[in-house]
């Protein structure tokens, strides 16, 4: 089976003028984000062949996934993207905000460019960010997110194509839903690639109703994050190789020619889960969640591991701090913790009897 890599391989030399823009050269522009960046210098106007240079010379630890180092080499060597122009880059890190945030822009040409929006990366903060979804209505990502495209837009006059993956494309959908109309305008499309989606509050407003016809949801079979929260509008199922949570990486999916291989259905297990999610969001309110992440967020980040890998190069002793430190936290804050647990599996029980019966 096939998958974006594969794509470039085979219609990389078909520049964008001879081949329209097509869902895959889509989800590879919402990737291109997530390609560490701040390990290069980058000229205002670069081209991705070029960067694409500066690239070889970066360990393949430094990239959030070993494809994305595969992914950067093939389109820079490919007709169909090396000489797209890519500028704006921006990163920002806050940990007394809680916000791990990035955007870059790839010019298309024809009057077009692409806002890729960056997912979570493999800091703890960063996933601490997206479990903020579960209680916040408005996280500081996607707040960054609205500003960037109306700097932007006010930058250049080029339409605009909008995409992420994971938290990067509830980001998209976020900064296009309230943008004013001016910008809406110039908004072709937005690409939420696997991606949570909103508080009810915001699915309801009139903002995210006139925008939702713009909107393209993608999910594997197995869907757990893109199923996340509320989402109004319909999504595209796409085949995966992977099984479970593993099926979020956007290289597991399966293509052929220029399309994605489309699935009919979701998983059971897929559905699963997201009734469990659902049920225990009902059954808690905002604030209990907030209090039980913060807690949990507080114990892991004692280990003092600013990433997973961090952790896990080292996850015995962290196991060890992590267990000491719960032991030590007082009984209120114990209970909180024991009380949401319980409650997250009351919410599964409760879903798989609802299945049998």
């Amino acid at each position: 089976m096939s998958n974006i890599l594969d794509y470039i391989a085979w219609r990389g030399d078909i520049e964008l003028t001879n081949s329209k823009f097509n869902e895959l050269d889509n989800i590879i522009l919402s990737r291109f984000s997530y390609l560490p960046f701040e390990k290069i210098e980058i000229k205002e106007n670069e081209s991705i062949e070029s960067l694409s240079k500066k690239f070889e010379k970066i360990d393949e630890d430094s990239f959030n996934m070993p494809d994305d180092k595969k992914l950067i080499k093939e389109i820079g060597l490919s007709e169909r993207f090396k000489n797209l122009l890519v500028s704006d880059y921006y990163a920002l890190t806050d940990y007394k905000k809680e916000k791990q945030f990035v955007a870059i822009i790839i010019h298309l040409g024809e009057g077009e460019m692409y806002l890729s929006y960056g997912g979570t990366d493999n800091t703890l903060l960063g996933w601490k960010e997206d479990f903020n979804l579960s209680y916040m209505v408005n996280i500081p990502s996607q707040l960054e997110g609205l500003k960037y495209i109306k700097k932007i837009s006010k930058k250049y006059t080029e339409k605009m194509h909008l995409g992420g993956h994971s938290k990067g494309g509830n980001i998209a959908v976020y900064s296009a839903v309230f943008s004013p109309k001016s910008i809406q305008k110039r908004i072709i499309d937005v690409t939420n690639h696997d991606g949570p989606g909103f508080d009810k509050s915001i699915i309801e407003k009139e903002e995210y109703k006139n925008i939702i016809k713009k909107v393209h949801t993608y999910i594997p079979q197995s869907s757990i994050i893109g199923r996340l929260l509320e989402h109004e509008e319909d999504y595209v199922i796409v085949k995966s190789m992977q099984k479970g949570i593993m099926q979020h990486d956007i290289y597991s999916w399966q293509v052929l020619g220029t399309s994605f291989i489309k699935e009919d259905k979701i998983t059971n297990g897929s559905e699963m889960i997201n009734e469990t999610v659902r049920n225990w969001l009902k059954t808690t309110t905002p604030e209990q969640r907030g209090n039980f992440i913060n807690l949990m967020y507080e114990v892991v980040t004692t280990t003092k591991a600013k990433t997973f890998k961090e952790f896990m190069n080292a996850w015995p002793k962290n196991i060890g701090i992590i267990l000491k430190t719960y032991k030590h936290i007082d009984e209120k804050d114990k209970k909180i913790i024991g009380q949401m647990v319980l409650s997250f599996f009351i919410a599964a029980k409760d879903c798989i009897k609802e299945k049998i019966i």
